[in-house]
């Protein structure tokens, strides 16, 4: 039976945020912007973990390996950590703080001292070269790095260097005894904390004075194209996302035609989370759990085993990440588990992951999300029956975000259904780049537009859909060809585990269309070459087939956001290709 919601988005909106309510919209300039916000905000990051650590006290906050800690232990540990940083290295409002390591709770720790002391979190990404590393630290001008023993590794041949370029920067190592223990001109974080003799106290007691304006937290690009990109946002840009995750939930209750609850939805028993907490969603789904008093279940890696192991023992009621990991968990021996939440985001999803989803988790409610760094995670979702009516789509603009869908060569807006390059501006849209002023006119316009070089289009109903980014395009002879279609039509096929379609160099065409896939060990298969393309041809249209596919052994590479890295997948099939039709040398 087809679904029909009770009402449109827009009239649950108009109920939700209506005036005096807790998740009240209201219309005010911001740094020169006119923008929609909610009146009712936390001020800043200090006085909203401040609050939550009060009202959810002893309950379980953080779980790593045989570490466990309660919102009450979070905040004594963060006050200690933020009076060190000040006291021992002189961290004080506005300034940078590099945190860069593996998901420990001492990043947690180190996160939420900076917040109460009003300085600016630095998350940089932990699986990184050394250069681009390098280039982190110093165009954030930080004066204390947070590393685990893997990057104090790296970074000790530079260390003297570094804080030479740097003018003065100090690093402290988190779980020492997983090196060698000692590095040079390093300090070890346990024998600094247990050294401090102060009294941490006076950090709740005198308040710095933070401004929903003021710097917040910067968190860095992928940099895939280039060196990485510091996005910067502010107190309100980040804590937006929150109201926003509330918003999401009662829009589902109203949609189903059921009355506004007088108390928030339920939520999840406790969230996992093995997405690296230097990623927004990482970062967005610690506040996320912090807001809600839910227990959140780190991981040191993703093994699918381990995480299914780690949902029972801890009896987990929710998951959040990459769309890879709810195809993982749907193959797993978790399967026909009572999971109640499955948030996907980061990347998009095709269209028969939900269906897979629902059938191993029937009892889960599953989201998607669109959004990116720049815009701090989601500025566009649905859920449960919106979303499996629309399994193609990733939602609808929440409250106070605006989407435009623009050709990007004219730069003029499209009509409903027509693809152009898609536009995002509201409350969480970033500040700039972080002392990167062309980069930021690039994709920031004056009144607020981030041009996210996402293509996709929006139907007479709001609804986005993601075809591609731009950079992915396939043209071949005049058509353009986004790699999600057929990489979809791929994913039909179960022993499809991973599948990249890419661009290869042809002198007639210009660009033929080829795919580059890796098998679901699940799926005992010994499909051929022939019999992938002709699954694919069943779907699209001859000049979207793919000339080639190709069957990869390993695993891709990807991002810390879950989004497969092409570069090295285009280069292996152009010569491929090229070895099989040398007449296709450009």
């Amino acid at each position: 039976m087809a679904w029909v919601p009770a009402i449109s988005f827009a009239e649950a909106d108009k109920i939700i945020c209506a005036p005096g309510t807790n998740l009240e919209i209201e219309t005010r300039v911001i740094s020169g912007r006119v923008q929609r916000v909610y009146k009712n905000l936390w001020p800043s990051c200090r006085a909203f973990f401040l609050w939550a650590t009060n009202e959810h006290g002893d309950k379980p906050s953080v779980v790593f390996e045989n570490k466990r800690y309660t919102f009450r232990d979070m905040l004594g540990q963060a006050t200690r950590c933020a009076a060190v940083f000040r006291d021992v290295y002189g961290i004080k409002k506005g300034d940078r703080v590099a945190i860069c390591c593996r998901n420990y709770p001492q990043l947690l720790i180190s996160f939420w001292a900076c917040h109460l002391l009003g300085a600016v979190s630095a998350l940089v990404n932990a699986w990184l070269p050394l250069e681009p590393l390098k280039h982190c630290l110093l165009k954030t001008g930080c004066k204390l790095a947070v590393v685990d023993a893997e990057r104090a590794q790296l970074f000790e041949p530079i260390v003297s260097q570094l804080a030479t370029d740097a003018g003065a920067i100090r690093f402290i190592v988190v779980e020492c005894h997983e090196g060698k223990g000692r590095w040079t001109s390093m300090e070890n974080w346990d024998e600094v904390m247990d050294a401090y003799r102060g009294d941490p106290s006076y950090i709740i007691k005198e308040d710095p004075g933070i401004l929903p304006e003021d710097n917040a937290i910067i968190i860095f690009t992928s940099g895939t194209t280039g060196l990485p990109k510091g996005v910067l946002s502010t107190q309100r840009m980040l804590l937006t996302v929150l109201l926003n995750s509330m918003v999401s939930a009662l829009r589902g209750v109203l949609r189903r035609g059921e009355p506004m609850p007088t108390a928030p939805p339920p939520n999840p028993k406790g969230l996992l989370l093995p997405t690296p907490l230097f990623h927004i969603t990482g970062t967005i789904v610690t506040i996320f759990t912090t807001m809600y008093g839910l227990k959140m279940v780190l991981m040191r890696k993703w093994v699918i085993e381990d995480a299914a192991k780690l949902i029972r023992s801890e009896d987990i009621g929710g998951v959040a990440g990459v769309p890879s990991l709810a195809h993982d968990l749907a193959g797993s021996s978790l399967a026909n588990y009572p999971l109640e939440t499955v948030m996907l985001g980061g990347g998009p999803a095709h269209e028969s992951l939900v269906d897979r989803t629902r059938k191993a988790f029937p009892n889960a409610v599953v989201s998607q999300a669109y959004g990116l760094t720049e815009s701090n995670a989601t500025a566009v979702t649905f859920s449960a029956e919106d979303y499996y009516a629309r399994s193609k789509s990733c939602g609808v603009p929440l409250p106070g975000n605006d989407i435009l869908i623009m050709n990007s060569a004219t730069e003029t807006h499209v009509f409903s259904g027509e693809v152009g390059e898609i536009w995002i501006r509201g409350p969480t849209v970033m500040k700039e780049y972080w002392d990167e002023p062309e980069a930021t006119n690039k994709v920031l316009t004056k009144d607020g537009w981030l041009k996210t070089g996402d293509l996709g289009y929006q139907d007479e109903e709001g609804f986005l859909y993601i075809k591609d980014r731009q950079k992915d395009i396939i043209i071949r002879g005049g058509e353009n060809i986004d790699s999600v279609t057929v990489e979809n039509a791929l994913y039909t096929e179960p022993a499809v585990f991973e599948a990249a379609a890419v661009g290869i160099p042809d002198i007639r065409l210009g660009e033929l269309v080829a795919a580059v896939v890796t098998l679901n060990p699940a799926v005992r298969s010994k499909m051929t070459e022939k019999e992938f393309i002709a699954t694919a041809s069943k779907s699209l249209p001859r000049f979207a087939v793919p000339v080639m596919v190709l069957v990869q052994d390993k695993p891709f590479d990807r991002t810390p956001s879950g989004k497969i890295i092409k570069v090295g997948l285009r280069k292996v099939a152009a010569e491929e290709w090229a070895k099989r039709v040398p007449s296709s040398k450009m």
